[in-house]
């Protein structure tokens, strides 16, 4: 079996009888997964939000300072 630290793909775990049960992932990969799944409840926690305009949005920017 390759060293999971040099592989650039998915690895799975599988037990006896082939079933898989697990995968090993590089961290970047993984790290990623992670990213995207808080962007994604993020969004699902706004989804009822109304829009805001552009204008508005670097109004309030500017206000805060983040701008």
């Amino acid at each position: 079996m390759p060293s999971p630290a040099k592989t650039n793909r998915e690895q799975y775990i599988v037990d006896g009888k082939g079933k898989k049960k697990g995968v090993i992932l590089p961290l970047a990969e993984y790290e990623q997964l992670l990213e995207d799944l808080h962007d994604l409840a993020i969004v699902a926690e706004r989804r009822k939000e109304k829009p805001v305009r552009m204008e508005q949005m670097k109004h309030r920017l500017k206000q805060h300072g983040r701008v």
